[in-house]
């Protein structure tokens, strides 16, 4: 089934319009992202929520990029998540790396994860049962490294 058409100027509503069309047949709620990472739920013996968290981002990246990084790890301090990845990146990224265009692929990750924050946020959301009021997303190189950062609004 072919991604449908881009729906226009890019607001968080076209974005969560197309997000929730981009693949249709997959679930994108916490568990099921933990899940796709061969993960357990914080309630689940041998769960805890920082492994939670690290594999609900890991399910995004196989489910949605095709391939996951190589190992990940979370930070939960105070009102704010980190998510560090390693590794990852699909061989045609890779490719483009080894011919000097790093920019390229940053900028390709960057505006995709732009694509993919409703699904981030909604995971760490569910998750942690706090709001995410922002995310950011980077990635370095020389080694290759993910950051996801999610500030969430104050505990009530």
């Amino acid at each position: 089934m072919p991604f449908p058409p881009w729906p226009g100027p890019e607001t968080n509503a076209s974005r969560t319009w197309y997000t929730n069309r981009m693949r249709p047949d997959e679930e994108t709620g916490a568990e099921n992202l933990v899940r796709v990472a061969g993960g357990r739920l914080p309630d689940e013996p041998g769960g805890s929520l920082r492994s939670a968290l690290a594999n609900a981002i890991v399910g995004v990246m196989k489910q949605y990029y095709g391939k996951g990084p190589t190992a990940a790890k979370a930070w939960i301090l105070d009102d704010y998540v980190f998510v560090v990845l390693d590794g990852g990146l699909t061989r045609n990224e890779e490719s483009l790396i080894a011919d000097g265009k790093e920019d390229v692929v940053r900028s390709y990750r960057l505006a995709f994860q732009e694509t993919m924050t409703d699904v981030m946020q909604g995971a760490v959301a569910e998750l942690t049962g706090r709001e995410v009021l922002t995310y950011h997303s980077q990635i370095v190189f020389h080694p290759m490294r993910a950051f996801e950062i999610f500030v969430l609004a104050p505990e009530s």
